[in-house]
């Protein structure tokens, strides 16, 4: 039996004063921190030894993991970082109070740039400082890729490369892999997998900190699927 763990980052600063964050480097809060801790003891307790790992370049999936695999004395593990694990962006939302956004913008709006499949917020203005092409670690990526908003299916189609061509494959030689990466860009993998349409996609939330098996049979098969813990 394979194992995939995804596992959403621990509570951030913008999750607590509830702001919209996408590709906003944003650090863990105390309660994200000992989320990130509980994940990684269930983990042990659970008997769960990785053979790889993968997250984005934002601060708060990167240091989670690391808090995860410091429970789990499994620090040695090789871990992959890609910008395509990145939440997805929400552009001009960014940074935006998402009680006083749906106030402003009316809830079914707000919900729709949040949760639709094909809704994607007002795009960052250019030249923005907050654009990713203007940020150090994004120096490599091509232009034409860097988002100033996404929509899920955006950030699907974002996603799905790295999955198909990094995550998934590694299962060939690997029985035990953990990604720490965003509710969105998990979600984007779980839609693909579990084939969940369009509509049914707004139903699914991630809770941040609480690790999400996928067990695959000798096919690569999906054959189960759970949470850890309550």
């Amino acid at each position: 039996m394979k194992k995939i763990v995804l596992l959403r980052h621990g509570q951030s600063l913008w999750n607590l004063e509830n702001k919209f964050t996408g590709w906003t480097d944003v650090p863990l809060t105390q309660q994200g921190i000992n989320e990130a801790r509980h994940a990684g003891a269930l983990l042990k307790e659970q008997g769960f030894n990785f053979e790889k790992a993968y997250t984005s370049y934002l601060c708060r999936a990167v240091n989670t993991l690391n808090y995860v695999l410091e429970e789990l004395n499994q620090e040695w593990i090789p871990v992959e970082k890609s910008w395509r694990l990145n939440e997805k962006h929400y552009g001009a939302l960014q940074g935006l109070n998402k009680q006083e956004t749906s106030a402003k913008y009316g809830e079914k709006q707000v919900q729709l740039w949040r949760r639709a499949y094909l809704f994607a917020p007002p795009p960052l203005p250019k030249q923005d400082p907050r654009l990713p092409y203007f940020d150090l670690r994004y120096q490599n990526v091509p232009t034409p890729y860097l988002p100033d908003t996404e929509s899920l299916k955006d950030c699907v189609e974002r996603v799905l490369p790295f999955w198909q061509e990094r995550i998934f494959p590694a299962l060939e030689t690997h029985s035990t892999l953990l990604v720490v990466a965003h509710g969105n860009t998990l979600r984007a993998i779980i839609k693909h997998i579990k084939k969940i349409n369009d509509e049914k996609i707004m139903e699914l939330n991630l809770p941040t900190g609480v690790p999400f098996v996928m067990e695959f049979n000798g096919l690569l098969e999906l054959s189960k699927d759970y949470f850890l813990g309550n």
